[in-house]
């Protein structure tokens, strides 16, 4: 039965999405599965991360616009509370699934506006041109508000994907630590406030609680200090073994 409700979201975000982009959508859709087997144990995490974000937001004086970068699922942003409380929500991401559009049409937001982009800063990085990954922001109007949600270290994921497929010598070495930095000092240059929520760092441990491997998630970029942070079970006993979970470290920053 699962499959089928995969296959169907799948079908149905396809024509909605542009071809560049729909590459992505398997992704989508298999963390959206995963989202929904792992709801307890990810319950924490997206309530935390939505706390982060209530908490940038509050002592604004001004909430005309919000932008969301990597809004995915929206499970971990407040966007009830954004579309309330602010004049407009941009959300942008890769991909936006069919469920996601399907229930914000129910609530009929009329003030929440979806846009496709890559946000990663790699084909600038490629072309030889300035990488400004959040240079869109600046043609935003009267932005209050921009939230970088679990998104960093999709970045990172997905640039040392790309990178490893290339060419020998086709893009700089360092280009995923080029463009995770370059996404930190894009939201650092904001005059707006803003709000970093991302997992800087992985452990896989068995059952016994040992850890047997570590990296670090921003490949050695420096995240600026956090307000807060916590773990984040991304693959509890189970999920992938029956002998060892994989557990984040999250952390926020506005």
């Amino acid at each position: 039965m699962l499959m089928i409700t995969e296959a169907l979201l799948y079908a149905t975000t396809l024509p909605l999405t542009g071809k560049p982009h729909r590459k992505f959508i398997r992704y989508s859709v298999n963390l959206w599965s995963r989202a929904g087997r792992c709801a307890g144990d990810w319950a924490d995490h997206e309530e935390k991360s939505r706390n982060a974000i209530r908490a940038a937001a509050a002592g604004l004086r001004q909430k005309r616009t919000a932008v969301v970068l990597g809004s995915g699922l929206l499970r971990d942003v407040p966007i009830e509370e954004l579309a309330r409380d602010f004049d407009t929500v941009v959300l942008i991401d890769l991909v936006h699934l069919a469920s996601v559009r399907l229930w914000l049409a129910a609530k009929g937001y009329r003030n929440i506006r979806l846009i496709e982009r890559d946000l990663s800063g790699y084909d600038d990085l490629a072309a030889g041109r300035e990488v400004e990954p959040l240079g869109l922001l600046r043609g935003v109007p009267y932005l209050d508000l921009v939230i970088s949600a679990n998104l960093l270290s999709q970045i990172g994921r997905g640039v040392k994907r790309r990178h490893a497929a290339e060419a020998a010598g086709r893009m700089p070495e360092d280009t995923v630590e080029r463009l995770i930095a370059a996404h930190l000092t894009g939201l650092s240059g904001l005059s707006c406030q803003h709000c970093l929520v991302t997992d800087i760092a992985y452990a896989v441990i068995d059952r016994n609680g040992k850890t047997h491997e570590e990296a670090d998630l921003l490949h050695g970029v420096a995240p600026p200090p956090g307000k807060a942070a916590w773990k984040w079970p991304v693959a509890p006993l189970g999920e992938e073994s029956r002998d060892y979970r994989i557990e984040h470290k999250v952390i926020a920053s506005w």
